[in-house]
């Protein structure tokens, strides 16, 4: 069987900063950038890998979901509850330099984990939490 990840998808609430941050921080390309009924969809990834990508998306983007969903959604994002994504890097130490000074909500500094990753964490400008991990020896 030929299975690969194509897409996962990110809430964010406003796409401008969330740009900002994915394009000019971590320095992802925009593939594409879109409006449907009301919402907008904004396309990133990595120029390393061409086929995978990371939709930007309204939280309950959904245009079936209720006024009740979207707000519940809403509120789980400013609480920072929905789950972020895991990146890989070469330089840990770097990349979490760059994030820092960028103003991001710092989790935690880069630090080696026990299952063989050095690793740091942010909130991205909407809530959601990224890890960055290097493996050891790399």
């Amino acid at each position: 069987m030929d299975l690969k990840l194509s897409q996962c998808f990110i809430a964010v609430d406003d796409h401008d900063k969330a740009l900002a941050f994915y394009r000019d921080v971590l320095g992802l390309e925009v593939r594409n950038d879109v409006g449907f009924e009301g919402m907008r969809w904004v396309t990133v990834g990595s120029p390393l890998q061409p086929d995978v990508e990371i939709v930007l998306e309204p939280p309950a983007a959904s245009p079936d979901a209720s006024p009740a969903d979207r707000q519940a959604m809403a509120e789980l994002l400013a609480k920072g509850i929905l789950r972020g994504v895991i990146f890989s890097t070469a330089d840990c130490d770097a990349l979490f330099a760059r994030v820092e000074a960028s103003g991001a909500d710092v989790l935690q500094e880069p630090m080696d984990q026990p299952y063989g990753v050095r690793d740091c964490a942010f909130r991205d400008p909407a809530g959601n939490l990224l890890r960055f991990t290097q493996r050891r020896g790399d």
